[in-house]
């Protein structure tokens, strides 16, 4: 698309006014937009991903127990949980665990639980012994559902096998 000002340039600021319930829009190059007095929109944007995530953190922290979170640095890298709520990144593995109090219910809003089931390689990597117990269970309620008894108590009959090896029995 072309800017509409000098119909030369590619229209890289797209302006949208709305004027007594009358909308106006205009798609304009970065030339015409400074001299039009638009220069403004070319600016990098205030928003950041730190001050979003500062603003999560602040508000866990207003709900968090005081007394179940350790204010104490991590005993690794000597991070504070105010160094990260200041920064927004975590200074070591450790850190996981010392703050990890403040970190579930932050992780939990965020990511909408607190464990890792990302994307796994396509070949030559077996599920985890926890992500086949997972999978067998929902294979499990699957066959229930659609009324298919032996193959549950087969997959039943799995699933006790990797409990009970899992055990250390």
């Amino acid at each position: 698309m072309l800017c509409q000002e000098c119909r030369k340039r590619p229209a890289t600021v797209h302006v949208t006014r709305i004027t007594n319930d009358q909308r106006t829009e205009v798609n304009l190059c970065e030339v015409c937009a400074r001299e039009l007095g638009e220069a403004e929109l070319l600016a990098e944007p205030k928003f950041s991903l730190q001050s979003l995530l500062a603003g999560l953190l602040a508000s866990e922290s207003a709900r968090a127990d005081r007394r179940a979170s350790p204010l104490d640095p991590c005993p690794r890298c000597g991070m504070t949980y105010q160094d990260f709520t200041q920064s927004g990144r975590l200074g070591c593995g450790d850190c996981y665990r010392q703050f990890e109090t403040r970190l579930d219910p932050l992780l939990r809003r965020v990511h909408g639980a607190t464990s890792h089931t990302g994307k796994r390689p396509a070949r030559g990597a077996r599920p985890s012994p926890l992500e086949e117990l997972a999978e067998l269970r929902k294979t499990l309620e699957g066959c229930v559902r659609r009324e298919e008894f032996e193959r549950a108590a087969e997959i039943r009959d799995r699933i006790r096998e990797l409990e009970h090896s899992r055990e250390g029995g």
